[in-house]
């Protein structure tokens, strides 16, 4: 799960994280009077979507050269526009794609004379099992072309869970910044404070970029990217209040509803498996065969017949999808209950797409014997790969 800048910074600021001040705003009026707030004379007003690269952005409904998501401004009337601007448009990022987002909430900070921009980030390092520091001089807008161009510029290390923080990391995120004196002691105390803010919210990411000096030689945190681990968040029934399900692709919010893994992606082919590796292996030999998958569905091991019947619904939901096809492994899962829950789902939403199912494990004989009696067009496959080859033929024949 995801959360906007504002929260982020809040968050961060709890942990005792230095930030400038700053207000939410839903409204052209709420963000006006949230700079009367701010001392000033500099605010800055910024467009909050679940994306980076907001400062390049454009909007689709202004003019070429207006300008993006993250404006300064020096009065409320300047404010004022900066918000009627982007309040209700759709932004468009380098992360969005062409499709964009549209901007419901603004953040309004007080503006900082920056010295000098780093980048900060501590994300999971699935390879050694320990939470890991990336740490740039290179900070700012740039950051992905840094880490393209340059990347002996970017420094890694990892944190041994059983020692936890000590004072050679933060002394080694100083050194990585080429910060020394009293900096240097400031990135000490900060990297501590952002690794108790990511143990302490179960976070799978922070990134800060900028993590800037300001002109009166403090660090301070410019902008702020959180997100959480989703399998920990019943641990945080706090965190969950910060999710904003406008932000989410809708068929994966409601996937989340059935507890249902599902990642949209662009190709033709839907898939339904139970078991992530299994789920990755179909992708990748839908592919094999020619075509491209157009989701990533993993039912999990105990799924129920409603919950099948609400992954098929998904996955017909997308106006991509040119044929689907079924692979289930059942060890836990029943084939039965798969093939009930296909077969209630196919009825419904009136299938017109081919479908290929390929079922193994408890049940299976059983699972087989509600399909050829469905009166549906179900076409059976034997293992994976018959199952792959089938469906393409399936769709082409289809075309």
């Amino acid at each position: 799960m995801n959360i906007h800048e504002y929260q982020a910074k809040e968050l961060l600021a709890k942990f005792g994280v230095p930030v400038p001040a700053g207000f939410a705003a839903l409204s052209v009026e709420e963000a006006v009077e949230a700079s009367k707030k701010l001392p000033g004379p500099l605010y800055v007003v910024k467009a909050q979507i679940h994306a980076g690269g907001r400062g390049k952005g454009k909007f689709k409904e202004l003019p070429a050269e207006a300008k993006g998501g993250v404006r300064l401004a020096k009065t409320e009337d300047e404010v004022h526009h900066a918000a009627t601007e982007m309040l209700g448009n759709t932004l468009v990022t380098i992360q969005t794609g062409d499709a964009g987002k549209q901007v419901n909430r603004l953040y309004v900070t007080d503006g900082v004379d920056i010295a000098k921009e780093f980048y900060l980030a501590l994300l999971v390092d699935r390879a050694t099992g320990r939470v890991a520091f990336v740490v740039s001089t290179e900070g700012g807008m740039d950051i992905e072309t840094v880490a393209h161009d340059t990347p002996e510029k970017i420094h890694t290390f990892a944190v041994d869970p059983a020692t936890g923080f000590q004072p050679h990391h933060g002394r080694a995120v100083a050194k990585a910044l080429g910060l020394t004196g009293d900096l240097a002691k400031q990135a000490h105390s900060l990297a501590g404070k952002v690794y108790d803010a990511f143990l302490g919210t179960d976070a799978a990411q922070i990134e800060i970029n900028p993590l800037a000096v300001t002109d009166d030689n403090k660090l301070m945190v410019l902008d702020a990217k959180v997100g959480f681990d989703s399998n920990a968040l019943f641990r945080h029934k706090d965190l969950m209040e910060l999710r904003d399900e406008t932000e989410e692709d809708p068929a994966e919010l409601e996937a989340s509803k059935y507890d249902l893994a599902y990642i949209k992606l662009d190709g033709d082919i839907g898939c339904m498996v139970n078991g992530a590796g299994l789920a990755m292996a179909t992708m990748d030999i839908i592919k094999l065969n020619g075509m491209f998958p157009a989701n990533f569905l993993d039912v999990g091991g105990g799924a129920t017949k409603e919950k099948v019947t609400a992954a098929f619904k998904i996955i017909l939901g997308d106006p991509n999808v040119k044929g689907i096809l079924v692979n289930i492994f059942g060890g836990i899962m029943r084939c039965d209950i798969i093939a009930d829950g296909i077969v209630a789902a196919a009825k419904e939403v009136n299938l017109s797409v081919p479908l290929v199912v390929r079922l193994e494990g408890t049940n299976v004989e059983k699972g087989k014997e509600i399909l050829a009696n469905s009166g549906l067009a179900i076409v059976p496959a034997n293992d994976l790969g018959d199952a792959a080859q089938k469906i393409v033929a399936e769709v082409k024949k289809a075309a």
